[in-house]
This record gives C-alpha cells, structure tokens and sequence, in this order.
C-alpha cells in the first residue's frame, strides 16, 4: 500500500469521459475501459497528469475526456496493472480503491497525446485485446 502521507500532499486524478461535478463519487462497477469491459471491481487514480491524460483519452463513451481532482474516502493500493506485476515499480503513479473517488475539481488545461501517439496506444490496446489480455482484478 502507498504511503498515504506523501499522497495527501500532490494532486490526485482520474481521467474519464463522465461528466460529474465537485463534490460526485467516481465508484467501482462500472464497465472496464479495457478488454471485454468486464465489469471493474476498483476505481483508477494517479499521482501524475500523464497517466490521467491517457485515462481521459482511452476512456470509453462519447464525450469529451476530462480530467478531475479526486480524494480517496478508503484505502488505495498500488494498480498491479502499472507496477511491479507489468512494470518495475510504480513510474505512473498509479492507483486503484475499491473505494469511492471523491471529485474535488476538473483539471481544465490538460494537452492530450498527439494523433500519432494515441493511434499507437489503441493498437497496443487492440493487440492485447486481440490476445485476450484483461486487466488485473485480482
């Protein structure tokens, strides 16, 4: 589990489409933005704006991705989907709760990746759906 201390002091987001408000909870259940679009047993947040921006970008549904400020009302624990199951450590900061997110603010001057880089990303994205590679739930 993360040291909680160190990320009460930065920022904390979530990237989506959703439209939501300060003040709204952004909660487990809903459908996955990866894969089959299982239904997911966690919520996602990280510590860095980049990984956010791909959360908004990557994000299902039809409306424009967006950017909020959260704060966690439980636990947060490492994403084992960015960290040390995929990758070394943590470099994206990465979070999941099976808790609530509380919106505390919508980052409104964030720059999305450019057509080359989120093509590139999709593929990837495609190429592990292709190979039937889910998110790691567990």
């Amino acid at each position: 589990m993360p040291d909680t201390d160190d990320l009460a002091s930065q920022p904390l987001y979530h990237g989506t489409k959703a439209d939501l408000k300060p003040g709204d909870l952004i909660a487990p259940g809903y459908g996955s933005n990866y894969g089959k679009g299982k239904q997911a047993l966690y919520v996602y947040l990280s510590a860095t704006l980049e990984a956010a921006t791909w959360g908004a970008e990557l994000a299902r549904g039809d409306g424009p991705g967006r950017i909020y400020t959260v704060a966690p009302t439980g636990p947060i624990a490492d994403d084992p989907n960015l960290t040390d199951k995929k990758f070394p450590g943590n470099p994206t900061k990465s979070y999941r709760s099976k808790d609530p997110l509380r919106v505390t603010g919508e980052v409104l001057d964030w720059k999305g990746h450019s057509p080359e880089q989120l093509k590139a990303m999709k593929d990837g994205l495609e190429r592990l759906r292709l190979m039937g590679v889910e998110a790691i739930e567990d």
